[in-house]
C-alpha cells in the first residue's frame, strides 16, 4: 500500500469523507498530505506506518501549550489518534521582511511571557521517531547536557559514528557547559524552530507547528533557525527578536553549540546527508584532550570552526 493510500484508508476509519489527498514531503518520519474532504474542506494529515502510542498525542499536546500558554498561533486540532493527527489546513509562510517581523514579535512574546524556575517538561517528547527527554531539572546546564546532547550517545548510529575518544569528548564539552553559556532561566520553547516548521494561516500571519516543546533555555529556538538554510528576509526576525526579548550576549557564536542536539538527532536518524556528524566534530575537537588543566573556552571553538 502507498503512503497516500494508507493515509486515506485511516482518514476514511476516522470518519472523514477524502476525495483527494495531495502528498506532502520535508517530514522526517510520517506520511502528511493535505486532503480535500467532500463538500471542499481542506484538512492537513498525517500517519505513521507503525503507530507509536503517544506520538501524535504528545504532538497536540505541545500545540495546545504553545497556544494557551504563549499565545503561538499553530493550527487547531481537528482529530487525534495513534494512528492519525488531523489538523487545521494552514498556508505556506509569508517571504517579506514584515512575515519575519511579525514572526519575532510572536516567538520575543512566547519567551518572555512563560519564564520558568525548572527545565523541562510535563512529559516525554519525540524528535523524528525518538524519545525526547524532558526530565525537570533546576539547572539548565544539566539539562541541556544530559538530556539534549549525552541521551544520544547510547543511539546505535551515534555509537557506529563517533569512537570512544569523541564520545569521551562530547563527555568533557558537557561538562565545560557552565563556562560556555551563562547561566539563566528557562522559557518555554518550540523545540525545532526550523524553515520548516514556520507556516502562516489565512490572514497571512505567522503559525508554528511540529513542536518539541520543552522549558529550555530561549536561544535554542534562535540557533535552531540562525543556522539553517533560509532567505535573506529572515535577518529582521533576529534584529526585532533581539530588540524585543535580549538574548544572552554571545549567543550567535554559541549558536552550533546550542544545536548540537539536532546534529546528533540527524546522524541517530540516519539522516545525515549534508555533514552534520563533520560539524559535532568541530565543536568537540577542542575537548579531545584536556590541553593540560584549562578546558576549552568558546573562542578555541570559534578556532576550530574557522569562524
Amino acid at each position: 500500500m502507498s503512503g497516500v493510500e494508507l493515509l486515506a484508508e485511516r482518514l476514511e476509519e476516522a470518519g472523514f469523507a477524502v476525495v483527494s489527498i495531495e502528498v506532502l514531503t520535508g517530514g522526517w518520519v510520517c506520511v502528511a498530505g493535505m486532503a480535500t474532504l467532500r463538500g471542499g474542506r481542506r484538512v492537513f494529515a498525517k500517519t505513521l506506518v507503525e503507530a507509536a502510542a503517544d506520538v501524535f498525542a504528545v504532538e497536540a499536546a505541545g500545540l495546545s501549550t504553545l497556544r494557551e500558554l504563549g499565545g503561538v498561533r499553530v493550527p487547531a486540532v481537528v482529530d487525534v489518534s495513534p494512528r492519525l493527527l488531523v489538523l487545521e489546513a494552514l498556508r505556506p509562510r509569508g517571504e517579506g521582511a514584515p512575515f519575519w517581523e511579525q514572526l519575532a514579535h510572536m516567538v520575543a512574546g512566547l519567551h518572555t511571557t512563560t519564564v520558568s524556575g525548572r527545565f523541562g517538561w510535563c512529559c516525554g517528547g519525540w524528535h523524528g521517531r525518538m524519545r525526547q527527554d524532558n526530565f525537570w531539572e533546576t539547572d539548565g546546564h544539566a539539562f541541556f547536557g544530559k538530556h539534549r546532547i549525552l541521551r544520544w550517545l547510547g543511539e546505535p548510529l551515534v555509537e557506529a559514528e563517533f569512537g570512544q575518544e569523541e564520545r569521551r569528548a562530547v563527555e568533557r564539552l558537557c561538562a565545560a557547559l557552565p563556562e560556555l553559556i551563562p547561566p539563566h532561566l528557562p522559557s518555554l520553547t518550540h523545540g525545532d524552530l526550523w524553515l520548516g516548521n514556520i507556516v502562516a494561516d489565512d490572514s497571512g500571519q505567522p503559525a508554528l507547528i511540529d513542536p518539541a516543546v520543552s522549558h529550555n533555555w530561549p536561544e535554542v529556538d534562535l540557533a535552531a533557525l540562525w543556522c539553517a538554510p533560509r532567505p535573506p528576509a529572515s535577518e529582521r526576525f533576529f534584529d526585532v527578536y533581539e530588540d524585543l526579548a535580549h538574548p544572552f550576549d554571545g549567543w550567535r557564536d554559541q549558536a552550533q553549540l546550542l544545536r548540537v542536539w539536532n546534529l546528533f538527532s540527524v546522524v541517530a536518524h540516519g539522516l545525515d546527508t549534508w555533514g552534520a556528524a563533520g560539524i559535532i566534530r568541530k565543536l568537540i575537537a577542542p575537548f579531545r584532550c584536556r590541553r593540560g588543566t584549562r578546558l576549552a573556552t568558546p573562542s578555541d571553538i570559534d578556532e576550530s570552526l574557522g569562524t
